[in-house]
């Protein structure tokens, strides 16, 4: 069951990592956020892109690596994610009501990630 986890973790991030970098502007489309420059397209490109397929890398070797590797890679990524969560529901009491999509949507993709690695960890 853990490298179904970790693997199928990895395979959300790859995805997430190669839209933005063929579609940056499409990628952040649904939060209302324009990518008009190109200094915006390589922001996402670098954050959403780049280090969404470090993730997924990092994740689907832990799988096939020891498991001092994996704890460290599942750990260090629930946290991420974790944090990411954390910031939406900061986000809310800071700036109000959001609708479901996209914002509680990743909210709970992201919950329910972190939790998944650490159960399996």
């Amino acid at each position: 069951m853990r490298p179904v986890v970790l693997i199928v973790a990895g395979m959300l991030f790859a995805g997430m990592g190669l839209f933005a970098l063929v579609a940056p502007a499409r990628l952040t489309e649904p939060f209302a956020i324009p990518v008009t420059t190109a200094a915006g397209r390589s922001e996402v490109r670098a954050v959403y892109g780049g280090f969404g397929l470090a993730l997924a890398a990092a994740l689907c070797w832990s799988a096939m690596g020891s498991d001092e590797l994996r704890r460290g890679v599942v750990l260090a990524v629930a946290v991420a994610l974790a944090g990411m969560a954390v910031g939406r529901v900061l986000s809310r009491l800071l700036d109000g009501p959001v609708p479901f999509y996209p914002v509680w949507f990743y909210f709970w993709v992201e919950t329910v990630a972190a939790a998944a690695l650490l159960a399996v960890d």
